[in-house]
């Protein structure tokens, strides 16, 4: 499993989220995930420390990368370069992050239990109503004031293969959408 992500500003108490452009879910239905190991019907959520990692809209594909204990200084210099947290996008997903309305619904955690996988996300079996629905705003001033580095570049792959194969901790959402640019 991967080492969480380090705290960001003004983070806030724990609790479990799920981010969507919808700002009309009134409940959450266990699903089946394609990306998932199981093929039991879940309803995901993500907890409050990772969350930053779904300020996008949905389709956006994005790299995310910390250093955890592993992470070696050359690496922390070569990635982050003082950053705590960076989310990469690519440019031509800018305009969309401009004019994306993003929701995080915040769900009651009773019948939730940590994915034993991947750290940060959180699986119920039972169908979920949210607590509360809260408007997210402007994302790049939501990652600005998070203290979260974001970068943009032409393509997220030149970038991205560097970071798998580094000592960093990372999280790839979206990666399909990705451009592949010729270099």
């Amino acid at each position: 499993m991967r080492a969480p992500a380090p705290a960001y500003a003004g983070e806030g108490a724990h609790a479990l989220w799920h981010v969507s452009e919808d700002a009309a879910i009134g409940r959450f239905e266990p699903h089946l995930s394609a990306t998932a190991e199981s093929n039991e019907p879940r309803v995901w959520a993500i907890d409050t420390r990772h969350v930053p990692l779904y300020w996008f809209p949905r389709d956006c594909p994005r790299g995310t990368f910390w250093a955890g204990p592993d992470t070696t200084t050359e690496d922390e210099d070569r990635f982050l370069a003082g950053a705590t947290r960076v989310h990469a996008f690519e440019a031509a997903w800018l305009a969309r992050i401009r004019e994306a309305n993003v929701v995080a619904y915040r769900l009651p955690e009773t019948s939730f239990a940590p994915d034993p996988e991947v750290g940060g996300y959180w699986l119920s079996r039972l169908p979920v109503e949210p607590l509360e629905v809260v408007e997210l705003g402007d994302l790049l001033t939501l990652h600005a004031v998070a203290e979260i580095e974001l970068r943009i570049v032409a393509s997220l792959w030149p970038l991205w293969d560097r970071v798998a194969a580094s000592t960093v901790e990372f999280s790839g959402m979206r990666l399909r959408n990705s451009e592949r640019l010729s270099s």
